[in-house]
């Protein structure tokens, strides 16, 4: 756990930059920074591996004082991503990933081993980019890089400095949700900052809203959502998220009134050159397969039957696979998303108590809702678009 302790900070031009600043990032949790520029998020996030220095009060980690620590050894001990990545351009990705346990005076071998598999684990295959350099790569590939080298050498404490936010929209999407699906499985301490409060909400475990200097508000997301502090804290976050759910004047709704009622499906029997034929006509890449009775058999995607469509005589049936997860009928639509986001879905099959097949809940229906619902929260150019 990281401890601070009655935390000041003050220049020598006498700007009170934190104010008896007290927090507990929690192990294994995202903790995210937040507020206006200026706020103090930086300077507190670079308390924890001393690239800055209280004035007065203390940091702990596990109990110690870092003032009485090596500052060298202790910022190897912890990760660091920055929005500018900070990538060595004469040195290929391999070698950049590898810096920090070189410096820590690893085996070539065991860091060898440890970078190929972080680089796989983001999606750049090491045996492609492993010996590219910087300049190769996209922006989004880049930071992906710049999070395996703070990954590298087994740190247990994370510190991400508005890592994503010079990123176009799609490829900072893509690196949130890689972000929390490798905090899933390695689970490490990360301290996060960020100005956006929808990646805030999106990637926290608990956010610290900040303000010249002091700490505003701290808790889970849906608790600052649900119980905002002051009049600063609802305008940060913005009043169409506020609405909770003793304020809301709009029913929970269910997914029977969200779903597609009439999504593409096909029969078992169908053969694979119909299947591929009615993807194109649909412009979709799956389907649902329902027998005569509308119950749910299966679902299969256009790569599974171009893998297999060289054997004339397979039917939709021989390829498909089963639907692991539904959600049934009259069954909220809050349900209906957890599911999906926990398992990254994205679209969910309605059914009844006999497994009979209604409707689909995509992420394009929950907009079209949304869009209808809260008419304000989405633009235009969606218009009910992209089921």
């Amino acid at each position: 756990m990281i401890v601070l302790e009655h935390v000041n900070k003050v220049y020598d031009n006498g700007f009170h930059a934190l104010k008896d600043i007290n927090l507990e990032f929690k192990k294994g949790e995202i903790t995210v920074l937040i507020g206006p520029s200026g706020c103090g998020k930086s300077t507190t996030m670079k308390l924890i591996n001393a690239l800055n220095t209280p004035s007065s009060g203390k940091v702990l980690i596990d109990g110690q004082d870092i003032s009485r620590l090596n500052p060298v050894e202790l910022r190897r001990n912890i990760g660091y991503v920055i929005q500018s990545v900070g990538l060595f351009p004469h040195m290929n990705i391999s070698k950049n990933a590898g810096v920090v346990p070189r410096l820590k005076k690893w085996d070539k071998d065991k860091t060898d081993h440890k970078v190929n598999e972080l680089l796989d684990m983001v999606g750049l295959d090491h045996t492609i980019y492993g010996t590219r350099y910087p300049s190769e790569l996209s922006g989004g590939q880049q930071q992906r890089v710049g999070v395996v080298r703070a990954l590298a050498a087994e740190p247990d404490i994370i510190l991400m400095d508005e890592p994503f936010s010079a990123l176009d929209p799609i490829s900072r999407e893509q690196l949130q949700d890689e972000l929390i699906r490798l905090q899933q499985e390695l689970n490490k301490t990360i301290i996060f900052v960020t100005h956006d409060m929808d990646e805030a909400i999106k990637i926290a475990d608990t956010i610290v809203l900040m303000k010249d200097g002091e700490v505003v508000q701290t808790g889970r997301p849906d608790s600052i959502l649900r119980h905002p502090a002051n009049d600063f804290v609802r305008d940060f976050i913005g009043s169409k998220r506020l609405q909770n759910e003793n304020e809301s004047p709009y029913e929970i709704p269910l997914v029977d009134e969200v779903m597609i009622t009439n999504p593409v499906t096909a029969f078992p029997s169908r053969g694979l050159a119909e299947a591929i034929k009615m993807m194109e006509m649909k412009r979709v890449d799956s389907l649902l397969i329902v027998d005569r009775n509308r119950q749910l058999q299966g679902a299969v995607s256009i790569y599974r039957v171009l893998d297999q469509y060289g054997e004339e005589g397979k039917t939709v049936a021989d390829v498909m696979h089963p639907v692991r997860f539904s959600v049934a009928s009259g069954s909220t639509l809050p349900q209906a998303i957890e599911i999906m986001d926990s398992h990254q879905l994205s679209n969910l099959p309605v059914v009844d108590s006999n497994n009979r097949f209604l409707g689909l809940i995509t992420r394009g229906s929950v907009v079209k809702h949304l869009a209808e619902v809260y008419p304000t929260m989405v633009p235009p150019v969606l218009n009910g678009e992209g089921e």
